[in-house]
């Protein structure tokens, strides 16, 4: 089951599990401060030093460690890794929350609560997190938490449904059968179920909570009073594309109509998200850039060396922007100077055999993509947004797949929402995939979407996922 938070679908269970950690952080700052100074808190009910109440403490512990799980990939839907995996990523995850925390305590004189105590918070908290989530690993699994839908349509479009075969993708909802519609050709075989007592008692029947409606011709039969009734019923009844949408993170190309992207929610681009999503690419652009740029210096100086002191730092590329305006991208370079010397444009793949060896380090660890923060800070791209193509590439997919150009209605990014749910490709078919998840970005464009991309990209930089 999915929840929308500020226009975001969210799991609930995923959301169950995110408070559940948030208050074994603050219950651990309480049980350092205990066992840190014993008696002295238990007689005063204040901290001995400033004396000062713990909750504000606790309070800024809790929202760091629970964004810092979130920047390592902890409450992602489509984390894949094993065990070994989520032990890492914990173990870095609550490294980093001590550093943060520390770091603020500092800065916050009147919550300085000493370097001592957030030790014993941050190995309470990783402690109890680890029994948090061996129980969660339990709970979810089971269908208590799904939704139980039942699918009106048996035929083409059901089977898109049907299809779903990735476990993230199912992690929200338990399809408890499909009643065929009239007259349609049937393609799902399997959980077929006979609606002639009704879809209202049906649903009743079978603990129903959302009924999908999947028909391949609505002119045939569409059975708008039953669906009625079961709205009246309190049963949720969604539209398949949205409800693919909702649960798979992307918008499905083979089945999306002009109507649905008209009328539908979403795909609003308001004065008041211009100016917050230009807020964020000054501040943040600003902000990375003064970090990053002992790695950008020393990133200059490893091409210099490698192929010699007049070669090319950076590579200059016309690229596709908003509204299909062109611009120049600016990045490292990563490949030969002759990469290109037959003059045409060629898609890059992994393991390219042009990339040099500075320049497979700085594409694994995204170093290759700062000097884009210029092209952010001039207005060109914005932090997070669909990758920019090559304008010989758009007009090309342009002609091929449809709704490419509708990707466009938003700047490009540095990192987005298709660079993180889909491998780096480098195909005809790739560029379909992913303008799936580009079209899903631009469809529910908030700023809180923005910063949740941001942190799950630092999973991307720091553990070395992607290209």
């Amino acid at each position: 089951m999915r929840i929308r938070v500020f226009g975001h679908y969210v799991y609930i269970s995923i959301a169950l599990l995110a408070i559940a950690e948030a208050m074994v952080c603050f219950a651990a700052v309480y049980l350092a401060v205990v066992i840190r100074f014993d008696g002295a808190y238990r007689a005063a009910g204040t901290l001995p030093d400033s004396g000062g109440t713990v909750w504000p403490r606790a309070l800024l512990f809790s929202v760091v460690m629970v964004v810092c799980l979130l920047a390592f990939g902890l409450y992602s839907s489509r984390q894949r890794a094993r065990l070994l995996g989520i032990a890492l990523r914990l173990i870095l995850a609550v490294l980093t929350a001590f550093v943060v925390a520390s770091a603020l305590f500092y800065m916050i004189p009147t919550l300085w609560i000493g370097r001592g105590v957030v030790g014993l918070a941050a190995s309470g908290a990783l402690l109890g997190m680890v029994v948090s989530r061996s129980i969660f690993s339990r709970v979810v699994d089971e269908n208590l938490l799904k939704r139980r839908v039942l699918v009106y349509g048996a035929g083409k479009s059901a089977s898109a449904i049907a299809g779903i075969r990735r476990r993230s993708d199912r992690r929200g909802f338990f399809v408890v059968g499909y009643v065929p519609a009239p007259g349609e050709l049937r393609e799902v075989t399997d959980g077929l179920l006979e609606a002639s007592e009704g879809l209202v008692r049906l649903c009743a029947r079978l603990d129903v909570s959302e009924v999908v409606v999947a028909m391949d011709d609505r002119r045939r039969g569409f059975p708008i009073a039953e669906l009625l009734q079961c709205r009246l019923a309190g049963v949720d009844v969604t539209e398949q594309l949205s409800f693919l949408e909702r649960e798979t993170g992307r918008v499905r190309i083979d089945i999306l109509n002009p109507a649905w992207m008209i009328f539908g929610e979403g795909f609003r681009r308001d004065p008041l998200r211009r100016l917050t999503g230009r807020l964020l690419d000054l501040s943040a652009g600003l902000v990375v850039l003064v970090l990053a740029s002992p790695f950008m210096l020393a990133t200059a100086l490893a091409i210099k060396l490698e192929e010699g002191w007049r070669a090319p730092v950076f590579y200059r590329q016309r690229r596709v922007g908003l509204l299909g305006r062109s611009f120049e991208l600016l990045k490292f370079r990563s490949m030969r100077v002759d990469a290109e010397k037959n003059g045409q444009a060629q898609w890059a793949s992994k393991n390219d055999p042009r990339v040099t060896r500075v320049g497979a380090f700085i594409r694994k660890v995204r170093i290759d993509e700062l000097p884009q923060l210029l092209n952010v800070l001039r207005g060109h791209m914005s932090i997070v947004g669909p990758r920019p193509e090559r304008p010989e590439f758009v007009a090309d997919l342009a002609e091929r797949i449809p709704y490419y150009h509708e990707r466009h209605s938003v700047k490009p990014g540095i990192t987005g929402w298709a660079q993180l749910c889909y491998p780096y490709g480098s195909s005809e078919q790739d560029s379909l995939e992913k303008l799936q998840y580009d079209l899903y970005y631009v469809k529910n464009n908030t700023l809180l979407f923005d910063l949740a991309i941001l942190l799950q990209t630092a999973e991307v930089v720091f553990l070395g996922k992607g290209r």
